[in-house]
């Protein structure tokens, strides 16, 4: 046998299976990081997040592609919980309807989450970033859902009121009031409030 045969030898083509599930690992962490900020449950993230790649699968022709498959995959997760949180934990709407007499174009001073001025040593950045989780975790749907939706998700005030069918004054109220919370928490545990990122 000489070098060119083994030259010639056939490379075994990369089955679809295959493909999809390193499509998977590459994508599975931001969908559960979607799916358990707003649900605040890993359960339940875990079962949106399966839920997010069976509708994958069957996209997959599409996606396989895609440059904004990630952004597809984000989008579905977020209606996901958002739909679970509607359909389950319907009573977080109603939790926080009492509004100031004159909010004016919101509901008071923001609590500012500015990127800190200097970086941190990676392992104080993930430390803190373990915090805000668990801190945003802690707050109540009607507080922590929004504050996803406008950090993490990065949507506008009024799409945040759409989506979860509340008044944008709601919205505005619920942000501030979970950016106090967080920020209290934080202070609690040692962690500086800008410590939240989009």
């Amino acid at each position: 046998m000489n070098r060119n045969e083994f030259a010639a030898s056939p490379v075994p083509p990369v089955s679809a299976e295959e493909e999809f599930t390193a499509f998977m690992r590459a994508y599975q962490d931001t969908v559960f990081a979607t799916a358990v900020r707003l649900t605040a449950n890993r359960a339940q993230a875990e079962d949106i997040a399966q839920e997010v790649f069976l509708r994958a699968h069957a996209r997959f022709a599409q996606l396989r592609a895609s440059p904004t498959a990630g952004g597809w995959l984000k989008a579905v997760a977020t209606n996901l919980a958002l739909n679970h949180l509607t359909r389950y934990r319907n009573r977080w709407r109603f939790f926080s309807e009492l509004r100031r007499e004159d909010p004016g174009e919101g509901p008071g001073p923001e609590v500012e989450f500015a990127a800190p001025d200097e970086p941190r040593a990676p392992v104080e950045a993930a430390e803190r970033r373990a915090q805000v989780e668990q801190a945003l975790a802690a707050l109540p749907d009607h507080q922590r859902v929004p504050l996803v939706l406008f950090h993490y998700e990065d949507l506008p005030y009024d799409e945040i009121a759409t989506r979860l069918g509340v008044s944008l004054a709601k919205v505005k109220t619920d942000l501030f009031r979970g950016r106090a919370a967080l920020a209290t928490a934080l202070r609690g545990a040692g962690t500086p409030h800008d410590s939240i990122s989009r």
